[in-house]
Order: C-alpha cells, then sequence, then structure tokens
C-alpha cells in the first residue's frame, strides 16, 4: 500500500510543476503593466520605473520565475494591488466560505443522486425510469448560470421562499448549494443507475436472495456499497472543482468565496490576486483528486489485487 501512494504522489509532483510554470507564465502574457496598477492613473515615469524595481520587473525572466518559486516555497504569494494585504491571507479569509458551499453542493449532489439512481435501478425500463434519465441528462446539459438564475426567480422572487443572493444563515446556502450541486446529482443518478444495474446481476446477489435475506438488506448491504466505487471517482473530482471555487456560482447568488475574489482581481486587474487564486484552486484540485486516487485504490478490491500480483 504503501509504495502505491508513493506511486501516485510522484506521478502528480510533475502537474504541481507544470501548474507553478503555468502560473507564472500567466502573469507574464497577460496583457497590461503591474507597475501602472500599483501606481493608479496619475503616474510619470519615474514611478512607475521605481514600482518595476519594486516589483522586481526590471529583472530577466528566469530570474524573476526562480525568485517566484522561492517565494511559494515560503508560502508568500505577494501582496494585493487593491488592499494591500498579503494574498495568503485574502484567500484563507474566503476559504472557509467555499467549502462551506462545496460541502453544502456535494450533500445534495450524493443524497439526490444515489438516492435517485438506486430506485431508477429497481424499475429499469418504466415509465418513472425513463423519467428521471431525462431529467438527469437536462441537469447535466444545463449551465450553471442559467439553471442558477431559475433558481433565483422561481425561488426566490416568485416564491419568496428562499433568499435569492446573500450569505448568512442556512437559508443562503439552499439555492447556490443545489445549483451548484445539480450537474453531479445526475451524473451520479446516472452511474448509480448503470453500476447498481450490474451489481444486481452478480452471482453473490443470486446467492443472497437463495439465502432467504430480505430485499432491503441485500440493497442496502451488499448491492449499494459495491456500486459505489466507480460513483467515489465523480464524487472526488467535482468536489475537488468545487473547493476550487465555483466562480459562476459564488458571482450569482453574491457568495463571498474564492470563486468571487478570482472574478473580482480578475476585474480589478489585481495580478497577484489572480495568480494566488488560480494556483490556489490547481493545488485544490490536484491534492483531492489524489487522496481519491488514493482512497480508490484502498477500496476497490480489484486494485489491490492487481498490485498483490
Amino acid at each position: 500500500m504503501g509504495k502505491y501512494v508513493f506511486n501516485r504522489v510522484l506521478q502528480v509532483l510533475p502537474v504541481i510543476a507544470g501548474v507553478l510554470i503555468i502560473s507564472f507564465v500567466l502573469m507574464v502574457v497577460l496583457p497590461g503593466d503591474p507597475a501602472l496598477s500599483m501606481v493608479g492613473e496619475r503616474y510619470d515615469e519615474n514611478t512607475v520605473e521605481i514600482m518595476r524595481k519594486k516589483l522586481n520587473l526590471d529583472k530577466p525572466l528566469m530570474i524573476r520565475m526562480g525568485m517566484f518559486f522561492e517565494n511559494i516555497i515560503k508560502g508568500d504569494l505577494g501582496n494585493s494591488f487593491i488592499s494591500g494585504r498579503p494574498v495568503v491571507k485574502e484567500i484563507l479569509e474566503k476559504l472557509p466560505n467555499t467549502f462551506v458551499l462545496a460541502v453544502g453542493a456535494m450533500v445534495v449532489a450524493v443524497l439526490v443522486g444515489v438516492f435517485l439512481g438506486m430506485v431508477t435501478s429497481l424499475f429499469p425500463g418504466s415509465w418513472f425510469d425513463k423519467t428521471i434519465l431525462v431529467l438527469a441528462l437536462t441537469g447535466v446539459s444545463a449551465p450553471v448560470f442559467w439553471t442558477g438564475l431559475v433558481f433565483i426567480l422561481l425561488f426566490g422572487v416568485y416564491l419568496g421562499w428562499l433568499p435569492p443572493t446573500g450569505y448568512g444563515g442556512i437559508e443562503h446556502l439552499v439555492l447556490p448549494a443545489f445549483t451548484l450541486g445539480l450537474r453531479s446529482a445526475a451524473q451520479i443518478t446516472r452511474l448509480t443507475r448503470s453500476a447498481m444495474l450490474e451489481t444486481l446481476g452478480q452471482d453473490y446477489i443470486r446467492t443472497a436472495q437463495s439465502k432467504g435475506l430480505p430485499w432491503w438488506k441485500i440493497l442496502i448491504k451488499h448491492a449499494l456499497p459495491n456500486s459505489m466505487i466507480p460513483v467515489l471517482t465523480v464524487i472526488g473530482t467535482d468536489f475537488g472543482s468545487y473547493l476550487s471555487g465555483a466562480v459562476l456560482t459564488e458571482s450569482i447568488f453574491g457568495w463571498p468565496g474564492v470563486g468571487r475574489l478570482a472574478l473580482g482581481a480578475i476585474m480589478s486587474r489585481d495580478f497577484p490576486v489572480v495568480q494566488g487564486t488560480v494556483l490556489f484552486m490547481a493545488m485544490m484540485f490536484i491534492c483531492v483528486n489524489l487522496i481519491v486516487d488514493i482512497l480508490y485504490g484502498v477500496i476497490d478490491p480489484r486494485l489491490r489485487a492487481e498490485r498483490h500480483n
């Protein structure tokens, strides 16, 4: 097991190096001069030159890249051009809000997706099965911004059941969590249904039936856990993207998370915050997927057998 984890970590290291390089190059190729952004509209050439030296923009590209990597190792992402505060603090302040939204969206996705997938697998080909599959296909295809606007108009404006935007109690979490988790719920529904149908046709299920075990016990104890192995990959990938910052969802609902911070930084040309949030999003996605990869190898007995052989 230790060798498997070690190999997976080694495979991730080149990806992390690539992300760091892309993050640095992104700031180099973006239009605009960071020095001009710092000094504002009223400036003179001498002030701009001083700021360029302060930001190390006068140094060769490779030296700047080396300094960037050194600062990353130290945990220094620079200071925001707008607020003047460290970028790390800006991100860490927004991270708990993004985490709450990500967990809420994943709870919605797993509960709705697994339940509908399990129920439809019991009635394959029925009108209920076909209806849920059509709805699942619609959920996968619907853009997030469209779903969010529909939820705001329906539940926030017309019915008035929930606050359309803002951040506060649990009532503010419901609409953005459902908006963010809907596509994942649709994917999990289809995947759970497919896995359950395959599992219910296995010999050990028929053996359990022949022993007279109750149907609900066969379903919950034997069929469902084995069907969840492929679903784990979807859950991990989507959760990683949620933590990386759901830019559209956070912006539509006014949710003060990392995604909204990144969008605001792009609009105001706050280069250090843009670079920091992009790097943070990529690292979160990589780390979550690494954890899921390791868990998948632990849970799936077939992978354990392959490693043993």
